[in-house]
């Protein structure tokens, strides 16, 4: 008897202590201290790195850890628990939100800003403008030369590149460009940043690009009026037949009023029960100085009033 009374608080203590480790190994951080791992869609780095820097000046405690990634693997990230915040362009699906719920977890979904893609092409190349008709028509494939899209064009064939093929950017091009069909496999393809978008395009003067708003400022202008030098930037039409008229550039007033047609949202999808530092990080996003970070990039804010600027367009 005496031996199994022994064993049982053997038993008692090993649960207990595997109890206590647990607990320290749980999170520590709190609403504006601490070291976490937060999940960005790549599209996004330049400014979320910019609120990470001032968000850290501000709370000289804080460390945010960023992990620039696809969408896909973002949310995966979230789902796992792996991280408590992810930066996307998508709310959680239904069934994202119902393996949240399973498990005691109710997240919050809070829109960060007003984004765009951008069609981008090689300063070699005269045409800017382009309708999303003759857009949908280059992803799936129908179209397949620049002569198609401009008869004096004397570029030939047409290559579409993405930043990635689980991104963000190709995901809303299936979805709200080619209403659910697939992009091509011939001229349509993937690399994996959109850096290395902004060079291929750059470098071949047939090459078409699609990518985030957020890259193409030129840092040096603070009235987001002006796009890096090194490609040209199309004018989009919601239209049929693409004019001067009635296309427009993804500058921050045509994204705010909703001119240009390629515009997305970007939201923070935050699971912090605790309302530790991943909660502190967003509402840093959310408050009048993150959203001013949004305002300077040329991006569109949620909150933040946006100042129009009427400049007559090259």
């Amino acid at each position: 008897m005496k031996r199994q009374f022994w064993l049982i608080g053997i038993v008692l203590l090993a649960v207990l202590s595997a109890c206590r480790s647990k607990s320290k190994e749980g999170p520590t951080d709190t609403y504006s201290s601490g070291v976490i791992a937060i999940a960005a869609d790549e599209s996004f780095e330049p400014i979320i790195q910019e609120e990470i820097d001032v968000f850290e000046s501000l709370y000289p405690l804080a460390g945010i850890v960023p992990r620039y990634t696809t969408e896909v693997e973002a949310i995966n990230l979230l789902l796992k628990d792996s991280v408590r915040l992810a930066i996307t362009t998508r709310t959680l699906t239904e069934e994202e939100m119902n393996s949240f719920h399973s498990r005691k977890f109710y997240p919050r979904e809070m829109k960060l800003a007003t984004d765009g893609l951008a069609l981008i092409v090689n300063r070699a190349n005269p045409d800017s403008l382009i309708s999303v008709c003759n857009f949908r028509r280059i992803l799936t494939g129908e179209v397949k030369e620049w002569k198609a899209v401009n008869p004096n064009s004397r570029l030939k064939d047409i290559q579409v590149v993405f930043d990635n093929k689980n991104s963000s950017t190709v995901r809303f091009a299936i979805d709200s460009v080619c209403g659910g069909k697939p992009l091509s496999t011939g001229n349509v393809s993937a690399l994996k940043t959109n850096q290395q978008v902004i060079n291929y395009v750059a470098e071949n003067p047939g090459a078409m690009g699609v990518i985030g708003v957020n890259w193409l400022g030129d840092r040096s202008d603070t009235t987001n009026l002006s796009f890096r030098q090194e490609i040209r930037v199309m004018a989009v039409s919601a239209e049929d037949v693409a004019t001067p008229v009635n296309s427009y550039k993804p500058y921050q007033a045509y994204l705010y009023y909703g001119n240009y047609p390629l515009a997305r949202s970007i939201y923070a999808l935050l699971n912090d029960p605790r309302s530790g530092l991943p909660w502190g990080f967003t509402s840093f996003m959310t408050s009048d100085k993150g959203q001013r970070i949004i305002l300077k990039s040329g991006l569109v804010p949620a909150t933040q009033p946006v100042r129009i600027v009427h400049v007559k367009d090259e």
